[in-house]
């Protein structure tokens, strides 16, 4: 393997940290983290997230790399969109659950289903943020390398950056709220937070996409 392409692939890595670390990849975890009881869960939460984003970026990426095409800029935004829904979502879940863990002090999430929804989710939530960020990744990955084998090796690089930065930024972003999960007040007051904070910026998110940089009228 050349030399140049081995600087390539570790340039990829590095960008996979970086790029999992970006706000909406943050705060979108926090909601699942904030679930978490046990350190671990919310550790794997991120794993399974960097699975999911990972494994759209990489088949709609190929795909698109084989046909030499891009997405428009009207369907990259409107894939971005749908990032912002999903953030208002997570968020209200996460109020809901605030008033819920009202109602059932003493109640805990601890049961195999619910851990393995959790994880799910973070493959879901994964899977939309790969959608969202497969225009951009296709062009970045198609201005470094030179052939359909290198693309793929560069996109599992990257994905495995990005799993990488999220297992370390849930282990850390999980600690809070392992630590105070028998101080019912605090634990509870993280999660609201989590949630207020998902749901503001994901109609941020919106707002500006549709009418700060015009999604709106490319539908109209």
């Amino acid at each position: 393997m050349e030399i140049t392409l081995l600087s390539i692939l570790a340039l990829g890595f590095i960008l996979g940290l970086k790029h999992a670390i970006e706000p909406d990849h943050v705060i979108a975890v926090t909601t699942i983290a904030s679930q978490s009881k046990k350190l671990w869960n919310a550790s794997l939460a991120g794993v399974f997230w960097g699975i999911g984003h990972t494994a759209t970026l990489f088949i709609i990426g190929i795909i698109l790399i084989l046909i030499k095409n891009d997405i428009s800029d009207k369907w990259s935004m409107s894939l971005e969109f749908l990032v912002g829904i999903m953030l208002v979502y997570l968020g209200i879940v996460s109020i809901l659950s605030f008033r819920k863990s009202g109602r059932e002090e003493g109640h805990t999430h601890t049961d195999k289903s619910y851990i393995k929804g959790s994880y799910m989710k973070s493959v879901v939530i994964g899977l939309i943020h790969g959608l969202a960020g497969s225009a951009a990744m296709v062009l970045l990955t198609m201005s470094t390398v030179h052939s359909v084998w290198e693309g793929a090796l560069y996109i599992l690089i990257f994905g495995l950056g990005t799993i990488t930065g999220m297992l370390t930024f849930t282990t850390i972003i999980g600690l809070p709220f392992v630590l105070s999960t028998k101080r019912k007040k605090i634990n509870r007051s993280l999660t609201l937070t989590a949630g207020i904070v998902s749901t503001v910026f994901g109609v941020y998110y919106m707002y500006n996409l549709g009418v700060t940089e015009g999604l709106f009228a490319l539908w109209i």
